[in-house]
């Protein structure tokens, strides 16, 4: 077990003993990466914030069930983007249905994206519509499937594919017209 396992591990049995300090310090430990995790879904940074504490509050009153195999933060993570992803279904956001063979699937330029800071990327990423920055965050920045992804949105998967294709092709022209305006 690395050190930093072990320095969440202790953490959580120290709140698991109701040490108050102990939550402050998990929070102050985790809060940067999970901000990460709920702007990505978020509109805005207040609405970001506002999905992360409630995904705190929703991991502090489960830690009981935190079973110790595996990271604290990929538990915790899974929280936030199951908590953005009830905010996101709560509001009602319908995301456009389109068949998937109407569109071709567009690659990355590498170029591009090494000449851009994360920032800029994690900016353009999240002025792409709400379907296609949800459908593009869950495959490719956590890594679910379409099966998972359509379960999780109750959409089919032929939708998430549809999504993740506009979103590779919008994300390709933004990327484009950044890179002629830089030229």
């Amino acid at each position: 077990m690395n050190l930093k396992t072990r320095q969440e591990y202790d953490l959580v049995r120290s709140c698991l003993l109701g040490e108050e300090s102990a939550f402050k310090a998990l929070f102050d430990m985790f809060a940067p990466n999970m901000m990460t995790v709920c702007s990505r879904y978020a509109v805005d940074k207040f609405e970001a914030e506002d999905w992360m504490q409630e995904g705190f509050i929703k991991a502090f009153n489960n830690l009981g069930s935190f079973k110790f195999e595996g990271s604290f933060e990929g538990w915790l993570r899974k929280i936030m983007v199951n908590t953005s992803l009830k905010h996101l279904n709560k509001a009602s956001r319908k995301m456009e249905k389109t068949e998937l063979d109407q569109f071709l699937d567009t690659g990355y330029n590498g170029e591009i994206l090494s000449t851009l800071a994360v920032e800029e990327i994690i900016k353009i990423v999240n002025e792409l519509p709400e379907g296609y920055k949800t459908v593009f965050n869950l495959n490719v920045i956590e890594g679910y499937s379409h099966k998972e992804i359509g379960e999780k949105l109750g959409i089919t998967e032929s939708t998430s594919r549809s999504q993740l294709v506009k979103a590779k092709k919008a994300l390709k022209n933004k990327l484009h017209k950044i890179m002629k305006l830089a030229g």
